[in-house]
């Protein structure tokens, strides 16, 4: 077998450490040794040369990094897929590796200019499997492993790089003889490294440590069961005896300086393999954008998105608008290793507002033949408004929520599309499935009006420096505003309102018509009856700020009282109830709905305890709301903003961080997060109202 194996090489004459494209360069520039280099080398050369055939390609003064043969290209029989380098460092190495080829004899394949793949250093025939790994993320792009398949008529399996370390595949992958493998699992994303254990048995992975990772024992150069190597720990050099593989060691501690070793100095070209029925899974899309594209940040969300979900991008148009309130609009070819990879992409960009840029792309339906249940692939809708294209015509979705799934019927009148919880989708009901068909509208208009309008709502965040005035005084406008168009605010409370004292303020809301709706747990009102009762909460005296004796029973003796009463509102009538919250909900008919959970005393008896239908209340209410004020009470708090569309304007005040951080994730434009006291926040808020009105106060 040796006496086949024919390897190339450069003589690293022209070697030098002289600029930084990966991170081992970085800290190394002029400060590698030629001498030391070419002794190193020299002595890989003859350690090779008792296993393989060496040919070599002339170095050329100018182009340090010749010497990496591995990058020249791609062979696999008489064909070659010459390397296009990502950095121009590289780029003036093309045409010598290109002339080496053709005057061998090779077919010679040129990708595009614009398309990087960096040769065997990003692609690996399987010793097994006799399919190709195919790296990317760094310097080749996903794009060229289609053409790899077509060229070379070769199953190509898409790894996805994700440690700048490792920013060539053959840097931490290294197939070995009968289908073995030697990696470093960390640098590959999920996807990948599932990708690897589907294909390579368990018993055939060996897995290194980082140890052995930075020292590029994976740069390996593999003839028969002969691995030859930079540097191996111990116990990587028992792994593999055990496994029938020998290991020699030459030390290339000059060219590691490069980010560099073994494989890097080598290329195969004698490489083989047995044609795969089975060729490339790559997928391509193209999506379209329009809106305030970089002023928004979209684009660089969609391109983040894109590389995040494990695919890779090429922006074909995009043409910027002339003026600053001029939309933009730009068109994206996305790839994805396989159809379940690019799904997922296609899924998140739609998210973001992009539409898909396929001809007669009408949305893929799948009928419910289980009554609350979707296929597995089912379209899990967004709080942005969603059309979808039935028979060519864009269909409005009706009830927009996040977390459902469209749902699909026919009528006489036309085709109906709604989103509906899964709990809720009916057989004989479609539900859109994939991604296909799908686009959501994101509010530019609200856009324009921030840059234009002098007092316009802030724009989304999440702030405990901001000012809390400077909030209030805009909140404060908003709930005039809203008010005296007889449009809706929805106030979502915790008990924290009432420990804080903040509940004289949230009384005085609600009595001036601030508050529309009020929703809440058993506890909000259980507290809030007691400190209307007893004076306390939580058994604390409100006044004197101290514990009173037997206090830890009173919200039981107010829960008691009420369930005697029958209702809260039968309270309020019997003149048993005289004052708070509930009092001023009852007495101004103001709907509340009260959500219960497994951790309720009592419960009082307006509470709701079956989930399903709470959730049902919760969502009746906040139809046709203009703002919501979430004040204090992280489930409920959360649990309305996934069922509240965009376009509601949202406000979190809470003293933990993590409940403001969590409204804000959902993406809206119109929500803003304050971290602060909410007695505090509800004090200024009555003191900016009276401001406003010139005759609110506070009894």
């Amino acid at each position: 077998m040796t006496d086949t194996v024919r390897i190339l090489m450069c003589a690293p004459h022209h070697y030098e450490v002289d600029y930084a494209i990966n991170p081992w360069m970085e800290g190394n520039i002029h400060r590698s040794s030629r001498d030391l280099a070419e002794a190193e080398w020299n002595q890989l050369y003859q350690v090779l040369k008792t296993y393989a055939q060496i040919e070599l390609v002339e170095p050329q003064p100018g182009w340090p990094d010749m010497v990496f043969t591995a990058n020249a290209g791609l062979i696999l029989g008489d064909t070659v897929v010459l390397s296009r380098f990502f950095h121009p460092e590289r780029q003036g190495e093309e045409p010598y590796f290109q002339q080496w080829f053709e005057a061998q004899g090779y077919k010679v394949h040129l990708l595009p200019k614009s398309l990087p793949f960096e040769g065997a250093g990003d692609a690996l025939m399987d010793r097994g499997g006799q399919w190709l790994w195919a790296g990317y993320g760094f310097r080749s792009e996903l794009d060229s492993h289609a053409y790899l398949a077509d060229w070379l008529d070769v199953e190509v399996l898409s790894l996805r790089l994700v440690d700048r370390r490792f920013y060539h595949l053959d840097t931490c992958f290294c197939p070995l003889t009968d289908g073995y493998l030697l990696y470093y699992p960390p640098a590959f994303d999920t996807y990948s490294n599932r990708l690897i254990e589907l294909r390579v048995p368990a018993e055939k992975r060996i897995a290194i440590a980082e140890a052995d990772a930075v020292t590029f024992a994976c740069n390996s150069v593999n003839i028969d069961r002969v691995v030859v190597v930079n540097k191996a720990s111990d116990s990587l050099k028992k792994s593999l005896s055990e496994r029938g593989f020998s290991v020699i060691e030459t030390p290339l501690t000059e060219f590691l300086k490069a980010g560099g070793a073994a494989k890097c100095l080598t290329l195969k070209v004698t490489e083989t393999h047995h044609q795969s029925p089975q060729l490339s899974t790559i997928q391509s899309r193209v999506i379209q954008l329009e809106g305030h594209l970089l002023d928004s940040g979209l684009v660089n969300r969609v391109l983040d998105t894109i590389v995040s979900g494990g695919g890779s991008f090429q922006v074909l148009n995009f043409n910027l608008g002339a003026q600053r309130l001029d939309t933009s609009a730009a068109e994206v070819k996305v790839s994805a290793p396989d159809g379940v990879v690019m799904a997922d992409i296609m899924g998140q960009l739609i998210d973001l507002g992009a539409v898909s840029g396929e001809v007669s792309s009408d949305a893929k339906l799948a009928a419910v033949t289980q009554a609350g249940v979707a296929e597995d692939d089912f379209y899990a809708t967004t709080i942005y408004p969603t059309e979808i294209s039935v028979a060519g015509q864009w269909i409005e979705v009706q009830a927009q929520r996040m977390d459902g799934a469209i749902a699909v019927t026919h009528t006489p009148t036309g085709t109906v599309a709604r989103c509906k919880l899964l709990r809720d989708l009916q057989v004989g009901e479609s539900v859109v499935i994939g991604s296909e068909g799908i686009r959501t509208k994101r509010n530019t208009t609200t856009l324009k009006k921030a840059a234009t309008e002098e007092f316009s709502f802030m724009g989304a965040g999440v702030s405990s420096e901001r000012r809390v005035e400077l909030v209030v005084e805009q909140i404060a406008w908003e709930l005039r505003q809203i008010r005296d168009r007889g449009g809706k605010v929805v106030v979502v409370a915790g008990p924290v309102v009432i420990h804080t004292g903040g509940s004289k303020h949230l009384n005085q809301l609600i009595r001036e018509g601030y508050v529309h709706a009020l929703l809440g747990g058993n506890a909000i009102a259980v507290h809030d009856i007691e400190q209307s009762l007893m004076g306390t909460s939580l058994g604390v005296d409100m006044q004197r700020g101290v514990s009173v004796h037997g206090g830890h029973r009173h919200h039981l003796k107010a829960i008691n009282t009420i369930r005697r009463c029958g209702s809260i509102a039968n309270a309020v009538e019997q003149g048993v109830l005289r004052s708070g919250v509930m009092y001023e909900c009852v007495k101004h008919n103001v709907p509340f709905s009260l959500a219960g959970s497994i951790r309720d005393d009592g419960p009082l008896p307006d509470t709701q305890m079956n989930l399903v239908e709470a959730q049902a209340e919760y969502a009746r209410l906040i139809e046709g709301a203009d703002l919501i004020l979430m004040l204090s009470s992280m489930l409920h708090s959360i649990g309305v903003g996934n069922m509240t569309p965009a376009g509601v304007k949202m406000v979190c005040i809470d003293i933990n961080p993590a409940v403001v951080t969590k409204l804000s994730d959902r993406g809206s434009i119109e929500s803003i997060g304050v971290v602060t006291d909410v007695g505090l926040f509800l004090s200024l808020l009555v003191q900016q109202l009276n401001k406003l009105t010139g005759t609110y106060g506070v009894s």
